[in-house]
This record gives structure tokens, sequence and C-alpha cells, in this order.
């Protein structure tokens, strides 16, 4: 079962955020890290960069799969963690903690609110995974393949996947 901090917001694409004051720190859960195994590469954006709520503002390599990471608020980039360029696996190691990929000033403190609770996370998990990390599933019949590749929804649901 995954690690899930009751002092953290969730996204539905398995982001977190700790709020320290009109700082959002971000990094993927623990159960994403999970899922997506061994993380080999992460690749983060500059300081100075502004994302809106939703938007991908970087990917992790693992020996899965690459997978997009997202932003749950809007903002603008005031810190990265730089040691993941030489330490990746801290994201499986310590996703919560010295994972932790960027630190954002809110431009929105708000957004916050829209965000699941851990309670709700679990809940979510136990239903589902992944949204948009697509690309970390490997579908076990045709009809969810065709489903997959003939979907015009940004963030697909299949049946027939199974978690890789």
């Amino acid at each position: 079962m995954a690690n899930v901090p009751d002092n953290l917001h969730y996204s539905k694409d398995h982001e977190w955020v700790r709020v320290d004051g009109d700082t959002a720190v971000i990094g993927i859960t623990d159960h994403a890290q999970e899922q997506l195994g061994d993380v080999v590469y992460v690749e983060l954006p500059k300081a100075g960069d502004e994302f809106a709520a939703n938007d991908s503002f970087g990917s992790v390599e693992s020996v899965k799969a690459v997978s997009e990471i997202f932003t749950p608020v809007s903002g603008k980039v005031a810190e990265v963690n730089q040691s993941l360029s030489d330490e990746p696996e801290k994201v499986n190691k310590d996703p919560y903690g010295e994972g932790w990929m960027i630190k954002t000033k809110m431009s929105k403190p708000g957004e916050v609110d829209s965000l699941l609770t851990a309670a709700e996370y679990e809940d979510f998990t136990k239903v589902t995974f992944p949204t948009r990390r697509t690309n970390a599933l490997t579908c076990s019949n045709k009809s969810a393949s065709r489903q997959l590749k003939n979907s015009s929804n940004r963030f697909p649901r299949l049946s027939g996947c199974a978690n890789i």
C-alpha cells in the first residue's frame, strides 16, 4: 500500500502539493513512483518558468515508461530540485521529501482547494491508475488498444488494461 501523508494535497494525475505560505512544493506520489518503477531520469523546468494549473512541467523516465508530470496549481517556478539530475532515484526512495521536484510561487492559491485530500486520493488510487500516464499501461486486448489509439479524450479510461 502506498504512503499518502495527510498534510498534502493530491491531483488525479498523481502529483502532490505541500503548501508553505504562497509556495507550493510539488512532486509525484508514492503510488505513482511505485507504478513507474525505478526512476532513471527526471526532466524539470527552469526557475522563472510559468505554468497554468494542469500544464505539463517536465517528465519522469523509468525503466518502464516516460511519463509527463503536471503542475496541479498555477504559478512561477521559484526553485527546481537540481539534485534529481544526478540522483533521480530520490523520487523512488523519498517521493515526499528529497524527491520533491519544483517549488512554485502560486499565482492562484485557491486552486489548492480543488485538489484531493489524502483520504480522497487513497480512494481514487483504489479505483484507477493512471490518468494521463497512459504510456505506463500495457493493454491486454485489442479492444483496449484501439480505444487508446482512437480516443479523442485527453485522459482516456481504458478497460482491459493492466498496470505494468
